[in-house]
């Protein structure tokens, strides 16, 4: 008699795949649980789509998914995830809460009820080979060419003048890279970074979305100039989301770039890796009249509104979240989430910067928690995308897309 099956949507990446096959082995070795896990690795979009275009979590199609903070407000006014909040106070996960920081649980609370646990973290951050940065060669070269020191840039306009300066295609090395594919998340980070990191905002003063700004017009003049630097950028940028950005740092294909934390960490697991050893993380770039901000995203365990095994699936996420298993998954080249983790001494030693991680969520910010948010972002998308493949003016872009977005914000309120 064939057992019965556990269904968990997971994001595509190594990393996670190993670290949940491992926790739910572990799981069953410790309860007894007989069923078959049927962990399904999905890219962004068909995620997306498989949880909530198609109301998987709704209709149980998946017992448990992993869902990133770009897309759990949706899932909450949808109706799609299960309350934690009973689960929790009945046996709640190892140190609850205090394990954690606060900022890892603000985006998946509604009404004072608890709808996920803590997954993956890491905010984005530069990501950069210490080994070339730390070169007299290179620092001689640098100087005789530009008559300054080399340093790890501090500025937008000074990662591209050092990108420049490593880009050598000839050794199958580029001097940076944007996660440029149009997956309606890369892209979208990317345009915020720019935005907030040169002291602009998403809002107006009357808290509706505004995005046809000077400073956006600045950020995406910039973009649109890097992304057609060819003697600077990889040239399959285009063609990367973040994890294939990670995957070419590893390879040793690329001097630095702005990332997620989790794929300079990845670097140093990864059995493949080119860079283990050579790596470091510093702030993300700022513009003249900003300043170095990150982006406060991460994902979480959610249980299906439609799941027929609801208390097996919690019992499954509070065991995936002790500090254990939050271990277990960096070691694997994912970002724990616990406090602990971050401070670890074998974590540290794998990863001689992972205490970092507390000094970077200091200047974080959240996108939006909106049900709507996937559509203005997919709006935002194709600004990027047409910021990269025209020459249409800048302005004329920025304000079609406004256009939509206000059409999008007044179907809410009618609503």
């Amino acid at each position: 008699m064939s057992k019965q099956k556990f269904r968990i949507a997971v994001r595509k990446f190594d990393a996670f795949e190993s670290a949940i096959d491992k926790i739910w082995a572990s799981f069953c070795e410790k309860t007894g649980c007989n069923y078959e896990l049927e962990a399904v690795a999905l890219e962004l979009h068909p995620l997306y789509d498989t949880i909530l275009k198609d109301e998987g979590l709704l209709k149980g199609n998946w017992d448990v998914s992993l869902i990133n903070t770009d897309w759990i407000t949706e899932a909450y006014a949808s109706n799609a995830i299960e309350d934690l909040t009973p689960y929790i106070e009945k046996k709640a996960p190892e140190n609850f809460p205090e394990a954690w920081s606060e900022s890892l649980f603000y985006k998946q609370r509604f009404e004072g009820k608890t709808f996920g646990l803590p997954f993956h973290d890491g905010p984005e951050c530069l990501i950069y080979r210490k080994d070339l940065f730390e070169s007299i060669d290179e620092g001689v070269a640098f100087y005789r060419e530009h008559g300054k020191a080399l340093e790890v840039p501090k500025t937008w306009d000074d990662l591209i003048e050092v990108a420049e300066f490593f880009n050598r295609p000839e050794d199958n090395l580029y001097g940076t890279t944007f996660a440029a594919y149009p997956d309606g998340h890369n892209t979208v980070f990317d345009f915020c970074l720019q935005l907030w990191s040169r002291g602009g905002d998403l809002f107006d003063q009357n808290k509706k979305i505004k995005i046809n700004t000077a400073v956006a017009k600045e950020g995406m003049e910039f973009y649109r100039k890097a992304l057609q630097n060819t003697k600077a950028i990889h040239p399959d940028s285009r063609d990367f989301d973040s994890v294939k950005s990670g995957m070419a740092f590893a390879n040793g294909n690329l001097a630095m770039m702005v990332n997620w934390f989790g794929f300079a960490s990845f670097s140093e697991v990864f059995p493949d890796s080119k860079v283990k050893g050579k790596i470091d993380v510093a702030n993300v770039p700022a513009g003249p009249n900003g300043e170095a901000v990150s982006l406060n995203a991460y994902w979480m365990y959610v249980i299906g509104k439609g799941s027929k095994q609801k208390q097996l699936a919690y019992d499954f996420i509070k065991f995936a979240v002790n500090a254990q298993n939050d271990k277990l998954l960096t070691l694997e080249g994912g970002i724990g989430c616990r406090k602990s983790t971050w401070y670890d001494n074998d974590v540290n030693t794998v990863v001689p910067y992972y205490y970092k991680l507390e000094e970077l969520h200091k200047n974080t910010r959240s996108l939006p928690r909106k049900s709507n948010w996937s559509e203005i972002a997919d709006v935002m998308d194709q600004v990027v995308l047409e910021v990269m493949n025209s020459d249409t003016a800048i302005q004329v872009i920025l304000d079609q897309a406004q256009h939509k977005i206000d059409l999008i914000e007044n179907k809410e309120i009618l609503q």
